[in-house]
């Protein structure tokens, strides 16, 4: 248990205690009065109650400002370095696409292909912190947008490294109400994976829309049907040998619950299938 919980737990205990202390004497100055009856009861049990709850705000006010105090400065803090730790990425990324028009050498092209590809996954896990942090710390307001700019959007992401892997997207022109940022990095996670866990001889992945369901599909390996219990788990993955934490999937869940979308997944011999049911976040 870390100092602030534990400060908070005594904090709560020694309020309570000492409201629990006042109400009990005022209760036996008032009995001793006025003693307790059918009629009275009312005017006696009432005004105790309204009593306590006063103190215990009171209280709880006084006592607990200074940790409302320092979570607040905290937050503001965490919030002014997520948004400076944006610069220095952006300016690496936007020199290295200066650098690549103007060098040839073999060796050096490679070499700003790794810092090009370091500095997108230093911004990949800026937006990821971003948003996480937001998400705690803040109110995230839903969005309109349209499902099928949205599978576009997030399919060009992947175009420099889906290589030979062949994405068909059929998804009709339906407007959503949600959180825009969650529901594209789920978006981005489920096909990340699907690239990541497809077949080597016949790489494909399919995302289609379907009775108010989205379905992405890759050819791969099926999943293990033990495996299908857990694999929402954080950290876990079924392949160790792939890139990655074990993090997305686990994300993708959690998303999916807060918003109402129930995600289902069905395996092949030959893949796998992810259903977002998402009739919950449809404007009709």
């Amino acid at each position: 248990m870390n100092s602030k919980k534990r400060d908070f737990l005594i904090s709560i205990s020694i309020i309570f205690t000492i409201t629990l202390i006042i109400i009990l004497y005022v209760n036996h100055v008032l009995m001793a009065l006025f003693g307790l009856n059918q009629e009275n009861f009312i005017f006696l049990i009432v005004p105790l109650l309204i009593l306590g709850l006063a103190l215990f705000l009171s209280f709880t006010n006084t006592i607990l400002k200074p940790l409302f105090r320092s979570d607040d400065n905290l937050q503001k803090s965490v919030k002014e370095t997520i948004h400076e730790l944006n610069i220095p990425v952006s300016t690496i990324k936007m020199n290295t696409q200066l650098l690549e028009k103007n060098v040839t050498d073999e060796k050096s092209v490679k070499r700003l292909k790794r810092i090009k590809d370091a500095s997108n996954n230093l911004l990949k896990l800026y937006e990821n912190m971003e948003y996480n942090i937001k998400k705690e710390i803040d109110k995230i307001d839903d969005q309109e947008f349209y499902l099928d700019d949205m599978i576009n959007s997030s399919i060009e992401k992947f175009e420099d490294i889906k290589k030979d892997i062949e994405i068909e997207s059929l998804i009709p022109n339906i407007k959503l109400l949600t959180d825009l940022n969650g529901f594209e990095k789920t978006l981005d996670n489920l096909i990340s994976n699907a690239l990541k866990y497809n077949s080597k001889s016949d790489p494909k992945v399919n995302i289609f829309f379907e009775n108010n369901v989205l379905s992405i599909y890759n050819n791969g390996e099926k999943i293990d049907t033990k495996n299908l219990f857990i694999i929402f788990d954080k950290y876990f993955q079924e392949d160790s040998s792939k890139d990655g934490f074990g993090l997305g999937l686990s994300m993708v869940k959690e998303f999916c619950d807060k918003n109402k979308i129930s995600i289902k997944i069905d395996t092949f011999d030959n893949g796998n299938q992810f259903n977002l049911d998402l009739k919950n976040i449809i404007i009709h």
